[in-house]
């Protein structure tokens, strides 16, 4: 059972930073990760993914050159950098594990966190 626990969200200023983790029991390594976000009223939303070694990243247009995706394997958890925030990126942030073809649909990945809430005030 793969398990996965988001924090580091909270209120912030438009144009302020955050930084995301999301800490992952069991095969962290083997997996590619993503990261979803889902404001109110609105279908889950793709942000980055990172391939298991992290050899690859792929954003979202909107958050190219604010949100960066990074891991660490041997602390099994994977990160969401956010810089230059703005209010619309109010939403609730996930993170999952990639298990088939297909980084920006949510039905490719099988485990997700509970996800933690991030505001961003204007």
């Amino acid at each position: 059972q793969v398990q996965l626990v988001e924090s580091g969200g909270g209120l912030v200023q438009a144009g302020g930073s955050l930084r995301l983790s999301c800490a992952v029991s069991g095969r962290f390594s083997s997996y590619a990760m993503g990261w979803f976000r889902q404001a109110p009223g609105k279908e889950r939303e793709f942000v980055a993914a990172i391939s298991y070694n992290a050899g690859r990243t792929y954003y979202a247009d909107s958050m190219k050159g604010r949100f960066t995706i990074s891991r660490d394997n041997a602390k099994n958890t994977v990160y969401l950098q956010m810089n230059s925030l703005k209010a619309e990126d109010t939403a609730v942030y996930y993170c999952a594990t990639k298990t088939r073809p297909g980084g920006a649909v949510p039905t490719n990945y099988e485990y997700w966190g509970q996800g933690t809430q991030v505001t961003v005030s204007s």
